[in-house]
């Protein structure tokens, strides 16, 4: 069929239905909600068989939804209605949630249920949920209904199975989110954070600032401190007393400044918290550092795992500094094979657009950061006395999945999505090395049709094109533990010493065809010109990003029907 999404962007959600329609058959284009007039024009222009609306904050208008049926993703149970849905499930302690996907009609959220899945609520960040929960549900659940229309046409199902115990609830407001630091314990303040995060954040008052925070993580430690108290410090964030432990709160939004956007805390407030004590945040074999770290490492049964769980997969300078001392000294461990776990959301996205932004010159810091991050893709493609596993829980997007392909075998976990290119981001032409990682890798297209595709794959697509070795895992748990035992496996092989000379060997024969520093020294030449020339596509890309300007027009490599 030919389908038409409407959204407000083309986020992680939106990204997996587009692959799991199109691998089914479906002709799929993609318009931006930008204005009524602009919907109903996509509509007359591709004229679907059915409207899909992933991701929306305004209705549809009736022009379109009487004409169309028009399926819309609410994450939320049966019944519940709102543009709320998840942060109130997780402010209140919801053990079960689920994705609707409903008719829109003329009242919000409450049209005909086309299909339904619920999910188990897990203690994390509502970005999180959405990524992982909200998006394996949605991905069921919108199958079945395009099946259901497909077979049965515009007439919705008499019975969708689902116990309708949802509610209207408005809008989540601050009020609803405020901590009131002298009574609210730990577990209360990390919960009204995560359920703001990513957007809007809670506010609050930091350094007697006004400020919305993220990216909170409970620690457990006994003070004097009163409640609220910023009480000390590990890499960008800053640690506050609780009346019963402490909080680490990573990121900030400030809005005692214009334009404001989300920086790491130490960054947003970097006189106040160079003033405070930084405990150890070195990297120890066996993981001696207590409580919350972006960094940790650990071995068992022969096999080194480094994680390196960075907020959204953005890797600042200094990040990829800390991440690349903690590699070395990973790489000094005894164990000969080396799995890299990324973070629970996502491996990399690559460079951090965000601190770029912040920076007096963001040409400099972009010059530095592309340059760090590249060091650290070296010491991986240099570490030949190992194999190293790059294990992909999260999805993955520009300079981090190049980064990935530096490791011996990359393993992807079902439902894992990969943006294997640059040019979304003001045409940017990157680096870490990728002019030699990818083409030696390549099974069933070009690197320049990979480049230039724009568009997300799939783990399974990435695999058939050589960029992932092996997919398996339908669940993170899941992944994690078949990764412990491949890798175990892996390293209790007998010829696990011929395999690293064949790895040594090989190398060798790469470096005297042409050495890493010539690869280096190209992409960095072009990518020089992305920074410091005169096209400023870059530039504005990545600002219009970072501060989250509403598009005015959707991309044309996604709106196929213009």
């Amino acid at each position: 069929m030919r389908i038409l999404f409407l959204t407000r962007s083309f986020n992680s959600l939106a990204q997996r239905l587009y692959l799991e329609l199109t691998a089914l058959g479906h002709e799929v284009s993609i318009e931006y909600d930008i204005a009524d007039a602009v919907t109903i024009e996509a509509v007359a222009l591709f004229r679907p068989d059915l409207v899909v609306a992933p991701f929306l904050q305004r209705a549809i208008p009736e022009a379109v939804w009487r004409s169309t049926v028009c399926l819309v993703v609410h994450p939320g149970v049966v019944g519940d209605r709102g543009p709320s849905a998840i942060d109130w499930a997780i402010v209140d302690g919801e053990t079960e949630w689920g994705v609707t996907v409903l008719q829109a009609d003329a009242e919000f959220d409450a049209g005909p249920v086309w299909a339904t899945e619920t999910f188990a609520m897990r203690a994390a960040t509502k970005s999180s949920l959405y990524r992982h929960e909200v998006t394996e549900a949605a991905a069921r659940a919108v199958v079945r209904a395009v099946q259901r229309y497909a077979e049965s046409g515009p007439r919705p199902p008499a019975v969708v199975a689902g116990r309708a115990r949802g509610r209207w609830r408005p809008p989540m407001r601050q009020d609803d989110r405020r901590i009131d630091w002298a009574r609210d314990d730990t577990a209360t303040i990390v919960r009204r954070i995560r359920a703001a995060d990513g957007s809007p954040g809670v506010l609050d008052r930091l350094f007697d600032v006004p400020c919305h925070l993220y990216d909170a993580h409970p620690e457990v430690l006994g003070h004097s401190a009163a409640p609220s108290q910023v009480i000390g410090r590990r890499d960008h964030a800053v640690l506050r007393a609780t009346v019963d432990g402490a909080v680490w709160i990573g990121h900030v939004r400030r809005i005692d400044r214009e334009p404001s956007f989300k920086l790491p805390t130490a960054l947003a407030f970097p006189a106040e918290a160079a003033a405070l004590p930084e405990p150890s945040a070195a990297v120890e074999p066996a993981g001696a550092v207590s409580g919350w770290r972006e960094i940790d490492y650990e071995a068992d049964a022969g096999v080194g795992y480094l994680r390196f769980d960075f907020y959204n997969g953005a890797m600042s300078t200094a990040q990829c500094e800390r991440l690349n001392a903690a590699l070395r000294s990973a790489l000094a461990q005894p164990p000969r094979v080396l799995v890299l776990l990324g973070g629970s959301d996502f491996w990399s996205n690559g460079i951090h657009l965000n601190v770029i932004e912040a920076a007096e010159s963001p040409a400099d810091e972009s010059w530095r950061n592309i340059n760090a991050i590249d060091d650290l893709t070296r010491t991986l493609i240099e570490a030949d006395d190992r194999t190293v596993v790059a294990a992909m829980r999260g999805n993955a997007g520009a300079g981090g999945v190049f980064m990935a392909l530096a490791a011996d075998r990359v393993w992807a976990r079902c439902g894992t999505i990969l943006n294997p290119h640059y040019k979304n981001m003001g045409n940017l032409y990157g680096s870490e090395y990728w002019t030699y990682l990818l083409p030696r890798r390549l099974r069933s297209a070009t690197p320049a049709e990979v480049m230039g595709h724009r568009l997300p794959v799939s783990a399974g697509q990435a695999a058939e094109l050589g960029i992932v070795d092996e997919v398996f895992g339908d669940s993170a748990p899941a992944f994690l533990e078949q990764v412990r035992e491949r890798a175990t496996a892996l390293a209790g092989r007998a010829d696990l010493p011929a395999l690293l000379l064949a790895k040594r060997e090989a190398r060798r024969r790469d470096e005297a065809l042409r050495p890493l520093a010539a690869y280096r020294a190209a992409e960095l030449e072009r990518m020089r010109r992305n920074f410091y020339g005169f096209d400023p596509s870059y530039h504005i890309a990545r600002s219009n990003f970072v501060r989250r300007v509403a598009p005015s027009w959707t991309p044309r490599h996604l709106s196929i029907h213009r």
